[in-house]
Order: C-alpha cells, then sequence, then structure tokens
C-alpha cells in the first residue's frame, strides 16, 4: 500500500490556502514529498474564482466585503466557489504516477472515488454525476449550478465541486464539500440584472445543489466530515495517509508565496 502524507492545515485565509497548494505542488515536483492530500477549512470564509474567470460584472464585489469574506483566484478552472462552512480537500500527485490516468476526466474518476467513500462512511449514499449535453449553464458564475464528470451527485444534486489542473508534471485537483450552505449570502456574491433574476436563480439553486447536513440523519461536525473523508481517501485510493508538518521554513515559503501572488490585486482581479 502506498504512503501518501496527508497535511491537515485547519482553517486559514484564503491566500494561504492556494499558497499552500502551490507550495506542495513544488515540493512534490522537486521530490522533497510523495503525493499528497489535504484538508482545510477557511477563516475568514472565501470566494475563490477560477483561474480563467471574469470579476468585473459578474462578482459582487460589494456583498464580498459586505458579509466579511475575502476574494483569490485558484490555480484552477472553473466557476466561483463559496467557501463557508465546508470541508475542502486538495490532492497533489505526478502526472506520470502509474495511478493516474493520461486523461483529465479519467483522473476525476480515480481521485473522486475517495470522495465517494467519503460520503458512504457518513451514511449517505452519492452517485458519480455523468452530464448529458450542455454542462455549463450560459451566464452563470457560480459554481455549483451544475455537476461535472465524475462529481459527486446526492439524489441528482451536486454535493461536492472539484477543479483540476496540471502544471509541469504535477496534478492538483481540489474541491468543496459543503457542510451547511446559506443561499442567501451565497447569491449576494454574484452581480444580477435585477433582485427578481437573483430570486429566481436563488430559489433554482437548491434544487441543483445539496450540503451535508441537508441530507444527513443527524448534524454532522466539520471534524467528523474530515474523519470520514480522510478514512473514504485511504480505501477509494487504497494509500495509507502519514501525517505531514510544515517546518517554519515551509510556512514561510507558503507566506511569501501567498503576499507576492494571491494576496495581489493584480493576480485576484486582473481578468
Amino acid at each position: 500500500m502506498e504512503k501518501w502524507y496527508f497535511v491537515d492545515s485547519g482553517h486559514c485565509t484564503p491566500a494561504i490556502n492556494m499558497a499552500l497548494d502551490e507550495a506542495l505542488m513544488k515540493w512534490h515536483r522537486q521530490g522533497d514529498i510523495p503525493p499528497v492530500l489535504r484538508f482545510y477549512g477557511w477563516q475568514p470564509a472565501g470566494l475563490s474564482v477560477g483561474y480563467f474567470q471574469k470579476v468585473k460584472g459578474k462578482i459582487d464585489l460589494e456583498g464580498v466585503q459586505k458579509h466579511g469574506y475575502e476574494l483569490v483566484r485558484r490555480q484552477t478552472g472553473g466557476r466561483a466557489v463559496l467557501h463557508d462552512n465546508e470541508l475542502t480537500y486538495s490532492v497533489i500527485i505526478s502526472e506520470d504516477h502509474p495511478d493516474m490516468p493520461a486523461s483529465v476526466k479519467e483522473a476525476y474518476l480515480v481521485i473522486s472515488k475517495g470522495l465517494l467513500e467519503g460520503f458512504t462512511n457518513l451514511g449517505i449514499h452519492a452517485e458519480f454525476a455523468v452530464p448529458e449535453g450542455k454542462l455549463d449553464v450560459e451566464g452563470s458564475a457560480v459554481c455549483f449550478e451544475e455537476p461535472s464528470w465524475y462529481e459527486l451527485i446526492v439524489e441528482g444534486k451536486k454535493a461536492a465541486g472539484s477543479a483540476q489542473t496540471r502544471k509541469k508534471g504535477i496534478i492538483l485537483q481540489h474541491g468543496s464539500i459543503p457542510i451547511d450552505v446559506d443561499d442567501v449570502k451565497l447569491f449576494d456574491m454574484f452581480i444580477y440584472k435585477n433582485e427578481r433574476i437573483k430570486e429566481r436563480a436563488r430559489k433554482a439553486f437548491s434544487n441543483k445543489a445539496v450540503a451535508i447536513n441537508q441530507i444527513a440523519e443527524s448534524p454532522i461536525t466539520f471534524d467528523e466530515t474530515k474523519d470520514a473523508f480522510k478514512k473514504g481517501f485511504e480505501k477509494g485510493l487504497n494509500i495509507e495517509l502519514e501525517p505531514f508538518e510544515l517546518s517554519q521554513e515551509q510556512w514561510s515559503e507558503v507566506e511569501r508565496i501567498a503576499a507576492e501572488r494571491y494576496q495581489n490585486d493584480e493576480w485576484n482581479y486582473s481578468r
């Protein structure tokens, strides 16, 4: 059974969260660390926008500020995600790993087996999404509007959203597993032509996405979710997870990356 590092980084700022993913990719590329599974939360809550996503005309920056959230741009593509009461995961692994398919879609399937087992551990019956027809809702900036290939759905509703990028031979897949969702706050993050359209979109959202505590038999905490999905990834990917603590020098590098990139307005707002 292959050993991976397990990084439990707790609740960090949006900039630190994105910088740590980038640093882990670099260290794995250099051969300093094996493949990594990382779990984390967000403090304060953050709105992450996709690498190519436009902010102007799409994201309501006043709404982000009003709720005390912070905006950050991800390395990965896709649409905006509000990260509040959720478990976020990252998988960092080489493209040439024998268990990683060359195709992005098939690699999603391999990694998502860990998510499927995690939901099973919580007593939730989830399935892989296999979309038909057009995936994107035209004009929508909200990630959880539609599931993509092999994302997890429960009773037809998206229960976990993921995004993947490949840089210099390394795969980063990270994703959001909502524990609770406040759809009123969520839709305050986006610009609509008028309040009527915004309210209609908010009401439709409840038929497209679901959080763990909307479907669990009893309330589930962050730590319970983390434990379930840690065991799920070990089983689903047939790996053994070894806890890894960053050194002070490594944390300093993460903080430098955060300051240079993810706290930089040019990076976050340039599209």
